[in-house]
C-alpha cells in the first residue's frame, strides 16, 4: 500500500536570521500610535461631549433621542428624562438615550 503514496521527507532546517533586529518594535509602536489617533482619542472625545450634553440638560430643551424621537424636556432626574412629544403625550426615557439637543424653535418648524 506504500507504493500509492509517495514519501515526503522534511527539508533541511532553515538557518536562523539575526536575532531581535528591533524592526518589529517599530511596527508595534506604529500600530499603537495609529490605534490611539484613529480609534481611542476620537471615541473618548465623543464620550466626553455626550456626558457634558447629558449633564447640561434642563427643562425646556428640545432634544432628539437615539431612536429618532424629537421632543421638549419637561422633567430631568438622575437617570431619566420626561419629554413632551405632543400636547398630550409625554415619554419617560433614559438620559443616555438622548443623542442631541436641537436649537430652540426647531420643533415648531417641523
Amino acid at each position: 500500500m506504500n507504493f500509492l503514496i509517495p514519501a515526503a521527507y522534511a527539508d533541511g532546517a532553515v538557518p536562523a536570521g539575526p536575532a531581535g533586529s528591533g524592526f518589529e518594535w517599530v511596527f508595534l509602536l506604529g500600530f499603537l500610535v495609529i490605534f490611539y489617533l484613529m480609534i481611542w482619542r476620537p471615541q473618548a472625545k465623543r464620550a466626553k461631549e455626550h456626558k457634558n450634553l447629558l449633564g447640561s440638560l434642563q427643562k425646556g430643551d428640545e432634544v432628539v433621542t437615539s431612536g429618532g424621537i424629537a421632543g421638549k424636556v419637561n422633567k430631568v432626574t438622575d437617570d431619566f428624562v420626561v419629554i413632551e412629544v405632543s400636547d398630550t403625550v409625554e415619554l419617560k426615557i433614559q438620559k443616555v438615550a438622548i443623542a442631541a439637543t436641537l436649537p430652540k424653535g426647531t420643533l415648531k418648524a417641523i
